[in-house]
């Protein structure tokens, strides 16, 4: 059987300027590691029934017929500083398809060999970042936080020079789009109002229908970016490297290099070894969607017919991001601690555990899974230090009683959202190091178990569990 993808490729109809055609590079001996089939049944997806097929499609060896292979170009802000022209330096995206229920997603291989964007770079990956992004994206998706997929990883039967020599691989990533504000701000430094013009017709048409013109989108992206900072936030996500070029109009999570996950809480924590200043830190990270919004603002500028109105109504709208974050922020706090009804006093409650987390120690999934449960004091054994946690223990308690609410709702509620397993730092960093050494078993082990995080499961207590002191990841790295 081979493969059939339900095509239509919308990007690849905008003017030429927008990309480079170009196949993925072949690789030398591709071998399936994983395909995820739920995802690509919700595709509508028909794949090769072969392995040795699948690993042929999904390393670019074979093309399926309707694609119209190309590698995006956009510029960006990288840790604040301007890059002119980025793009895809390592990925080919394959196209669109057009899933069962209209929804429309790109197919992309990361890993694809060098394009014009490349900058020096191989254009190729190796299985550490490919294995991460998986296990990642997939792990974000269970937690029901908007995201980039992972559809199949393959190895090449090639090595990748970087600190040393590691075993090649591609990653297929499946994306609402790769609609980037780095990708308004090429244009827009081009002085090029009409491809400008284009791209936002097209991304409105793609991702907010009801949008009226610029003004519109930009309202729009603000508020799926203010709900997607938020989200990331309620399970201790740290994206590390929030680039303009890693921002989707979208408003799903992408590029998945340094990211992490925080083990014990503080807002200052960062793990990628390229922040050498914590810019992208956890409690950094509302400020830094903000000033992203600002440069998609500025970008969108020159479609404005009166500047100086424009400039005054999407300062006034990029302002605004901070209260809609700090709606949604407060919300999912709320949910987290269990509490039905919105009181302004509340976000005082939250903040105060979150202090003392920080000051005492404790793990920020484990605090509060625990604090899920139907006996929530157990949460004190998660702290280092355990004694911050009973003044506030009492009055979190106090403020439950005052809703008079069904103690199994409540422990039901709040074990929806407070997840008992995440991808933890040590956890993927040992996927990565067996696969390395050409072991897949812990990566599919791992990512099984992340398919259902809020359930608590006997076989994974070893995942659940926080690093040993020699288990502590400090830094994590990008794949380039």
């Amino acid at each position: 059987m081979t493969a059939q993808f339900p095509f239509d490729n919308s990007y690849a109809r905008l003017p030429t300027r927008f990309y480079t055609r170009q196949n993925p590079a072949e690789v030398a001996a591709p071998g399936l590691i994983a395909v995820n089939h739920g995802l690509a049944e919700r595709l509508g997806l028909t794949l090769p029934e072969s392995a040795e097929d699948q690993a042929r499609l999904f390393a670019g060896n074979d093309i399926p017929d309707g694609a119209t292979p190309l590698a995006q170009v956009y510029a960006g802000h990288q840790f604040g500083g301007w890059s002119p022209q980025l793009g895809d330096g390592r990925a080919v995206m394959l196209g669109e398809v057009v899933a069962p229920d209209g929804a429309r997603f790109d197919i992309q291989l990361k890993g694809a060999g060098q394009t014009p964007y490349s900058r020096m770079g191989d254009g190729r990956a190796w299985v550490g970042p490919v294995i991460r992004e998986y296990i990642l994206s997939e792990a974000m998706a269970a937690l029901g936080i908007p995201t980039t997929r992972a559809l199949a990883a393959v190895t090449t039967g090639e090595t990748v020079l970087r600190e040393r020599a590691m075993p090649g691989a591609v990653l297929t990533r499946v994306a609402a789009s790769h609609i980037r504000v780095g990708t308004f701000q090429f244009f827009a430094a081009r002085r090029d109002v009409e491809a400008l013009q284009a791209l936002t017709d097209h991304t409105i048409a793609r991702h907010y229908p009801d949008a009226d013109g610029p003004s519109g989108l930009l309202e729009a992206v603000i508020g799926a970016q203010a709900d997607l900072v938020a989200r990331w936030m309620g399970v201790g996500f740290i994206h590390g490297v929030m680039n303009t070029d890693n921002m989707t109009l979208s408003g799903e999570t992408i590029d998945y290099g340094p990211c992490a996950f925080m083990d014990v809480y503080h807002p200052e924590t960062f793990f990628s070894s390229i922040d050498q200043f914590g810019r992208y830190a956890f409690a950094n990270q509302p400020q830094i969607a903000a000033w992203n919004l600002a440069q998609l603002a500025t970008a969108l500028l020159p479609l404005m017919p009166d500047r100086d109105a424009a400039i005054e109504r999407f300062t006034e709208a990029v302002n605004g991001f901070a209260e809609r974050f700090d709606a949604a922020w407060h919300g999912v706090l709320r949910r987290k601690l269990g509490l039905a009804e919105d009181r302004e006093e509340d976000a005082a409650l939250a903040f105060d555990l979150l202090d003392r987390m920080a000051q005492g120690g404790g793990d920020f999934t484990r605090v509060f899974r625990a604090l899920s449960g139907p006996n929530p004091a157990l949460a004190e054994a998660e702290f280092r230090a355990p004694r911050v946690f009973g003044p506030w223990f009492e009055a979190w308690q106090a403020r439950l009683a005052e809703e008079h609410r069904d103690e199994l709702a409540r422990v039901t509620a709040m074990q929806a959202v407070n997840p008992a397993l995440i991808p933890r730092n040590h956890s993927v960093e040992q996927a990565i190091q067996a696969a390395v050494a050409g072991d897949f078993g812990p990566f599919h082990r791992l990512n099984e178990a992340l398919s259902d995080p809020f359930t608590d499961r006997a076989d994974i207590l070893d995942l659940q569990a926080g690093p040993e002191e020699d288990e502590v990841v400090t830094q994590t790295f990008c794949g380039t």
